[in-house]
C-alpha cells in the first residue's frame, strides 16, 4: 500500500474492475496534486546534479543500473547506486530504512512492472515498517506529437511515461507491504520545454546514498556505466525476444558478493546485417527510428546506438561473447573499477 506522510493514498476506483488501469490513473492524479510531493519534487529539481566517475582516488563505490535492469545493494559494500539516461522511462528506488538495503530499477515498459517490483523486494527483507519509495523520471511526453528541430516537424508516437507511471503506482498500492512515497518527480512534475517547445524531462538520472537514503540528481560519465556497458545495452534489446525474461527485469548484480554476472543473451546472425543497415542512417534518422523521445535524448544517444551496432557487426556470433554459454563475471578492483574474471 502506498502512503504519503504516513497516511494511505485512497482511490475510489479500487472496485472498478471494468475500467482497466482506473486505479493507477486515479492514484497518479492524486499524487501529482499532493502539495507535499510537489514540494519534494521542486526541491529535488533544484538540487545540483552530481557527476559520477570511476578510477579516481577516493571515488565512492557505486553500482550502475541500465534500462530494464535492477540492482539491490548492501550499504556495507556499496556507497552509491543509481541510473541515468531516462527519458520516458522511470527510475524506482525502494529502501529498507532499518537495514539500509536499497534496490534501484530502470523501468521502461508496463508489462515488466509487476514482476520487476517483486524482484526488487526479494532481497530487502521482511519488515513491519514501511519501505521508502522514490519515483523519478518520465515526463509529459503525451504532448510531444510533433518533434521540432531546425524548422522541421516530425510526427512521433506519443505517450509512454503516463501508462508506465500508472502501472507502477497501481502495483505498489496493491502489495501488502507498505511504502512511504518520498519522491514523485515524474510526468508534469518532471517536465520542462526547450527553446523549440519540445517537452523534456528535468531529471533523467539519480543516485542514492546507501548509508542515508538521500536521493540526488546525477549523471554518469561513460566510464562509470560499467562493467560491460555495450553487452548490457545489447541485452536490453535481445531480452525482448527471450521468453526467459518476459515480465522480468534483467539480473546483473550479485548483492551478496558485490559481483556483476552478465547472464548469456543470444542474437541471431542476421542482427549483424540489421545493425549494418541501421548504421547507415543519419543521426536525425537514428533518433526518429530508435528513440521513444527523440527530442529529449542526451547528446550521446546516437553514439551509443552506433557502438552497439558496431559490436554486433564485429561479433555476429553471440557464443563468442558468451563462450560455453557462461555468464561474464566482473569483480570490483581496489580503485572502484571492474575487472573481468576469467
Amino acid at each position: 500500500m502506498l502512503l504519503v506522510d504516513g497516511e494511505p493514498v485512497l482511490s475510489s476506483a479500487a472496485g472498478a474492475a471494468s475500467r482497466v488501469g482506473a486505479v493507477g490513473m486515479e492514484l497518479v492524479a492524486a499524487l501529482a496534486a499532493h502539495p507535499g510531493l510537489r514540494d519534494a519534487a521542486g526541491r529535488l529539481k533544484a538540487t545540483p546534479e552530481s557527476r559520477i566517475s570511476v578510477g579516481q582516488e577516493g571515488a565512492p563505490r557505486h553500482v550502475y543500473v541500465f534500462q530494464r535492469e535492477f540492482a539491490t545493494v548492501d550499504p556495507a559494500r556499496v556507497e552509491l547506486v543509481g541510473t541515468d539516461e531516462a527519458t520516458t522511462c522511470i527510475g524506482v528506488v525502494i529502501r529498507n530504512n532499518r537495514t539500509g538495503m536499497t534496490s534501484v530499477s530502470h523501468l521502461d515498459f508496463p508489462k515488466i512492472v509487476e514482476g520487476g517490483l517483486k524482484q526488487m523486494l526479494e532481497l530487502l527483507g521482511d519488515d513491519n515498517a514501511p519501505f521508502d519509495v522514490h519515483l523519478i523520471g518520465g515526463f509529459s511526453d503525451a504532448s510531444t506529437k510533433v518533434v521540432r528541430s531546425s524548422g522541421k516537424k516530425h510526427i512521433k508516437q506519443e505517450g509512454y511515461s503516463y501508462p508506465l507511471c500508472c502501472k507502477i503506482v497501481e502495483v505498489l498500492h496493491k502489495f501488502q507491504q507498505q511504502f512511504n512515497l518520498r519522491s514523485f518527480c515524474v510526468l508534469d512534475n518532471n517536465t520542462t520545454t526547450d527553446s523549440l517547445g519540445n517537452a523534456l524531462p528535468v531529471i533523467g538520472g539519480f543516485v542514492v546514498q546507501t548509508s542515508s537514503g538521500v536521493v540526488t540528481p546525477a549523471g554518469f560519465d561513460m566510464n562509470s556505466r560499467c562493467p560491460d556497458e555495450v553487452v548490457r545495452r545489447i541485452r536490453v534489446s535481445v531480452s525482448s525476444y527471450d521468453p526467459a525474461w518476459q515480465g522480468r527485469l534483467l539480473e546483473t548484480y550479485d548483492t551478496h558478493c558485490d559481483v556483476f554476472r552478465i547472464a548469456p543473451a543470444c542474437w541471431m546472425p542476421d542482427w549483424a546485417d540489421i545493425a549494418s543497415s541501421l548504421n547507415q542512417l543519419s543521426d536525425s534518422e537514428v533518433l526518429m527510428q530508435c528513440s521513444t523521445s527523440p527530442a529529449a535524448e542526451p547528446p550521446h544517444f546516437v553514439e551509443n546506438e552506433r557502438r552497439i551496432w558496431k559490436y554486433l557487426i564485429n561479433n555476429p556470433d553471440w557464443e563468442e561473447t558468451f563462450p560455453k554459454h557462461k555468464p561474464r563475471v566482473f569483480h570490483r578492483t581496489s580503485d572502484g573499477s571492474w575487472s573481468r574474471y576469467s
